[in-house]
């Protein structure tokens, strides 16, 4: 599965983000999706995953209420809005698809990723 991952940028802190995952798949429907983030000298981490229906949504502890994840099974696409921005959330953020929740070793198919950058 070969998954584009775009809107990344720079925006102000409080500000908002829309990510979005574009996946070359009929079967998208199948697959849990995750995003994840690598901020600079730091280990990857969970953001939140949705499950394959879209009825089923997870969220780290440090974007709940602040992020949302969604998922278009017709257009092959997966979305993440970013509220409430804080500098601490700059990273590059990587959709990907058919694994286990927070669990990245677990996911087999990964986007290139995409900066987001959050000013104070």
């Amino acid at each position: 599965v070969q998954l584009q991952a775009s809107g990344g940028g720079l925006v102000q802190a409080g500000g908002s983000l829309r990510l979005s995952c574009a996946a070359a798949e009929r079967t998208f429907s199948n697959y849990v999706m995750a995003w994840f983030r690598r901020a600079p000298g730091k280990e990857r981490e969970f953001v939140g995953a949705i499950s394959g229906s879209g009825g089923s949504v997870l969220y780290a502890g440090s974007v709940k209420g602040r992020f949302t994840i969604s998922r278009d099974n017709d257009k092959n696409t997966m979305h993440l809005l970013m509220n409430s921005l804080k500098p601490e959330d700059t990273a590059v953020y990587y959709c990907a698809a058919d694994g286990t929740t927070i669990y990245s070793e677990s996911y087999r198919f990964w986007g290139q990723g995409t900066l987001v950058t959050v000013s104070s």
